[in-house]
């Protein structure tokens, strides 16, 4: 039986470079090698495309030969430099293990697109929509989710900050992560945050600070066909989340413990899975992502955020629950190709059932 071709892209030009390569070093090392081929592509955080031995630290430091993805679809693969030639390398599937930027927000999918290769996760539109969380906000909440009150600013815009009701989030719009973000709590503190804010994104969302536990929950499929991990729970000891705060964020963060299973209610639990659903249908989300949500004391489940591609590290919240709920990572790796290649015809049975 031939072996899927897989490109496994990592690394990339976000903040989130580092946490990216060690998401795809725990892909690698769950991968079936008898089903898969893999094909190991590490973007530079200058953006330089490279085809390397395996994700991990420094893989920069070895031989790496140059590689492009073509967007030709009469190629569907890759270009790969070689002695001052380009060899073909056919491919039957992208995995794009990038976080943030050019990662999530629909950048490589377009080019992906373009390609003809199937790919694993949400399509262009899902994914810049998720990405922008006003646009996210606006968009749940026409579909009657709860989502907190919020507006945008730039960081020259004129702001009446003694209007607004504190404390308050002051975030990058369209960034991954905590990064950039602070929590204000008197007004003489909301301009610095915005700066802050705006060194990662021209566009800055304030938003209310809701009063909740913070839940999320791993959610993967297609359409009405959707399966809900077990939920999590962020209980903090201070200030609010931020697992990447740390040089090695694997060792857990420094101001809260992960819960998995969350410590709330069967009818609560019930709730915020069928919510997280609901959030991923109308961004029309494909394949997976990550709901983020604040649980209320009164039972109503809010909107945080969404991640179109989490971190898949050995300490990320999306492998953690679906363990929790029966599927080690490896069968998740099997089941979002076979999302990613529904539609190819015979794909599925040759290679995978």
């Amino acid at each position: 039986m031939d072996r899927l071709k897989i490109a496994i892209i990592f690394g990339g030009c976000s903040e989130e470079h580092p946490v990216s390569v060690k998401s795809a070093g725990e892909v690698a090392k769950n991968l079936d090698l008898d089903k898969y081929e893999p094909f190991y592509i590490g973007i530079t955080k200058n953006g330089v495309w490279q085809l390397c031995r395996y994700p991990e630290a420094n893989w920069e430091n070895g031989i790496c030969p140059s590689v492009i993805l073509s967007p030709d679809r009469s190629l569907q693969g890759l270009l790969v430099l070689e002695q001052g030639q380009y060899k073909t390398i056919p491919l039957d599937l992208v995995f794009p293990v990038l976080h943030g930027k050019f990662g999530e927000d629909g950048a490589v999918q377009g080019l992906l697109e373009l390609s003809g290769i199937p790919y694993v996760g949400c399509d262009i539109p899902s994914s810049a929509l998720c990405m922008d969380k006003s646009l996210a906000y606006i968009v749940a909440g026409n579909a009657g989710i709860a989502t907190p009150k919020f507006r945008t600013v730039t960081a020259k815009e004129a702001i009446d900050a003694e209007r607004l009701a504190y404390p308050v989030y002051v975030k990058p719009a369209r960034s991954g992560s905590s990064f950039g973000v602070t929590k204000v709590c008197r007004q003489e503190e909301l301009l610095s945050a915005v700066a802050i804010a705006s060194q990662y994104d021209s566009k800055v969302l304030i938003e209310e600070a809701v009063i909740g536990t913070e839940v999320g929950c791993a959610i993967f499929g297609n359409d009405l066909d959707l399966m809900a991990g077990e939920v999590d729970q962020i209980r903090l000891s201070h200030g609010f989340f931020r697992i990447h705060q740390e040089n090695e964020p694997e060792k857990g963060s420094e101001n809260s413990t992960l819960i998995v299973p969350a410590d709330i209610s069967p009818q609560a639990r019930s709730r915020v899975q069928e919510t997280a659903k609901a959030i991923y249908r109308a961004l029309g989300c494909k394949g997976l992502a990550r709901v983020d949500m604040f649980l209320k004391e009164d039972g109503e489940v809010i909107l945080n955020e969404v991640n179109t591609l989490p971190g898949m590290t050995s300490y990320s919240r999306f492998p953690r629950m679906m363990a929790a709920a029966g599927l080690p990572f490896a069968e998740v790796i099997d089941r979002l190709v076979s999302l990613a290649l529904q539609g190819k015809t015979g794909a599925l049975s040759q290679h995978l059932l």
